[in-house]
């Protein structure tokens, strides 16, 4: 990957969430479907990828497409307000990708395909808590494309010098931070801005909750949760985290250059640690919090969708050929760019890169403790009233459990749009 470039990863943030120095010239004009709509070209779009050869292999995936040309854009900035707001005005992509999907939004107002006939058999293959995220009322609206999940990274020499062990519980990793920091290097590194925009989901699951109860309630207002808060403001108040890198929490480089003894950041940033420090690099969890919690991560991908109102029988048929047939490009986008896990857990034993060793450990966490990153339910303004708080309670020090009762309100609001 790019140590310097955005990964595309980034997006898969905690809470839901979000560099070519614009669109791909070679693919074309930044517009929607254009003339797709009268037997053109294929218009597809994905956000801006950092990791090297990326944009370039989607280019080459789709010039292999048998059935039509196919136009690839890629783009920087607030990607996902930029598909939101083309599918509202009309001028959407026929192929588009979406973080863990199409919102819920999307779906009832029609704006996407349903693309439930394009599995087959293969639906079984795909993991299942991925493909539930993007199925509402047993109908499918996008093909997973490949699994992310984060973890944290620590260095071992450091740890062990320290007499640290990896930590398992928040307490520890609390702990382990401040035997950690030093005049060089700090203990722990969540991001610039203390964590807010990656813990909140291992917030909840490490602490035993959900965002959602199973009868589709605010699941998160709970002493547990908001006991992890104010632990990770003692945290953020403590000198221990770094705080003001030139790279963001999802960039292995402030790790890699020895600012940080751990770091939170993603599966696709290990080829470059390994690469950098060799075998003194070690890989957990996010720890238990409390009595009631334990050990999680998110993991959550990017999703195949078809504007309903596109070249919609053309775009499945795209989307099919790529993200379920040709599991061989599926094979080297999941390994070739970083690294990641294939979305079909039939092609698992083929990715060779996930086989041994600390990278088959890593990848061994989305089975054992991963947690799908949001529910379809949640919608972005749950997650910005999630966020925000979050970030009012880890940087501003304001009460956890009147934050967490305040979001609690709007997800209420939001469910009542929906029926379950």
């Amino acid at each position: 990957m790019s140590v310097n470039g955005v990964s595309r990863r980034a997006v898969l943030a905690g809470v839901g969430g979000a560099t070519l120095a614009g669109a791909l010239a070679a693919c074309g004009p930044s517009t929607g479907r254009g003339e797709s709509g009268t037997g053109g070209d294929l218009h597809a779009w994905f956000h801006q990828y950092g990791e090297n050869g990326a944009p370039e292999a989607l280019v080459r995936y789709a010039s292999q497409f048998p059935g039509s040309g196919v136009r690839v854009v890629s783009f920087p900035g607030d990607y996902d307000q930029r598909v939101s707001s083309a599918l509202a005005g009309g001028d959407g992509p026929d192929v588009f990708e979406f973080a863990n999907g199409p919102t819920m939004d999307m779906i009832a107002a029609g704006r996407v395909a349903d693309l439930t006939d394009l599995f087959g058999d293969a639906r079984s293959d795909f993991t299942p808590a991925l493909l539930d995220r993007m199925t509402y009322r047993g109908r499918v609206y996008a093909v997973p494309q490949v699994t992310d999940m984060q973890l944290l990274v620590y260095r071992r020499s450091m740890l062990e010098a320290a007499g640290v062990v990896p930590p398992r519980t928040l307490d520890e990793l609390v702990s382990a931070a401040r035997a950690l920091n030093g005049p060089e290097v700090k203990g722990l590194f969540l991001g610039n801005n203390g964590g807010v925009d990656v813990v909140g989901g291992v917030l909840l699951w490490s602490s035993g909750h959900d965002y959602l109860t199973p009868d589709i309630r605010p699941g998160f207002v709970h002493e547990d949760v908001a006991a992890g808060l104010r632990t990770l403001r003692s945290l953020f108040t403590s000198g221990d985290l770094l705080l003001g890198a030139p790279q963001d929490w999802s960039d292995p480089g402030a790790f890699i250059a020895g600012r940080t003894a751990m770091q939170w950041t993603g599966l696709w940033a290990l080829p470059a640690i390994r690469a950098a420090l060799g075998d003194d690099v070690g890989v957990r969890p996010f720890p238990a919090i409390g009595a009631n919690g334990g050990a999680s991560v998110p993991f959550g991908a990017y999703g195949a969708a078809v504007n309903a109102e596109g070249d919609v029988e053309r775009a499945k048929k795209f989307v099919q050929w790529l993200w379920i047939e040709r599991t061989d490009l599926q094979l080297d986008w999941a390994q070739q760019y970083g690294l990641h896990v294939p979305a079909r857990r039939s092609l698992l034993p083929q990715a060779t890169k996930l086989a041994t060793g600390l990278y088959n450990e890593a990848a061994q966490l989305v089975y054992s403790v991963g947690r799908p990153q949001t529910p379809l339910l949640w919608t972005p303004r749950s997650a910005t009233a999630y966020r925000d708080a979050l970030d009012r309670v880890i940087r501003g020090g304001t009460d956890p459990m009147a934050e967490l009762r305040g979001v609690a309100t709007v997800v209420e609001k939001e469910l009542e749009r929906f029926p379950s």
